[in-house]
């Protein structure tokens, strides 16, 4: 009887021993040397990508984020403040349950097939509403010009990045919002301009947020 008490004394004692060991080594010294590591060698990447202007953080390079007026009385969802340039579609064209207007508790696509009727429409009215609101006095967008990224979502619903295509037909809407020469504003487009990674990998985007901060820096100038 002894014996047995003597025994199971000792694996408790062991085991919490062990429990202990773990507990600081897992959970207290390795995550403080991966985090020591990460904070030396890749700060930026480490902090969320974070995107600052005047000093604040005012976003991350790797996620979008809407640009719209104040929401008003009787409307649903805001309407886009055309003096800056627009990311991607930020609600799957409709009825994304599962990430609306770049909100980061999950992200997600709609996963609708391309003969989807109603995906259609969306697309559809997307593409009539991107005509419309970047035709301006004197320049007219044809609806061929529309590329696919300006009237669908992406897969996470929260790229950050839109194709030169698509910032090139905002640019005279872009310059006449904002009493700009279309030349200063197309050589904004053309400086954030990013190539492929590595020469090969992806296609040329440009960073809405960074380029709309240097639309601000510019008008700021102005």
């Amino acid at each position: 009887m002894n014996n047995s008490v003597t025994n199971t004394a000792r694996l408790l004692g062991a085991g919490l021993r062990a429990l202990l060991a773990l507990t600081l080594v897992t959970g207290v010294a390795y995550p403080l040397v991966i985090t020591g590591i990460a904070q030396g060698l890749f700060s930026d990447k480490a902090n969320g990508s974070e995107t600052k202007a005047d000093g604040e953080v005012v976003g991350s390079s790797l996620i979008g984020q809407s640009y719209h007026l104040p929401l008003k009385k009787g409307e649903e969802t805001p309407a886009p403040d055309l003096k800056w340039f627009q990311g991607r579609p930020q609600n799957g064209l409709g009825t994304n349950s599962v990430n609306t207007r770049y909100k980061l508790v999950v992200s997600g696509a709609t996963n609708r097939s391309g003969d989807d009727e109603e995906l259609i429409q969306w697309v559809k009215e997307a593409k009539a509403a991107v005509v419309k609101d970047n035709s301006v006095p004197g320049h007219t967008v044809e609806p061929s010009e529309v590329p696919a990224d300006a009237v669908t979502s992406s897969g996470s619903g929260l790229d950050p990045h839109i194709s030169p295509k698509y910032a090139d037909i905002q640019v005279h809407r872009v310059a006449e919002r904002n009493g700009l020469p279309v030349a200063e504003v197309r050589k904004l487009v053309d400086a954030h301009t990013e190539g492929r990674t590595l020469g090969f990998i992806g296609e040329p985007r440009v960073n809405v947020l960074a380029l709309n901060i240097a639309l601000r820096e510019l008008l700021a100038k102005s």
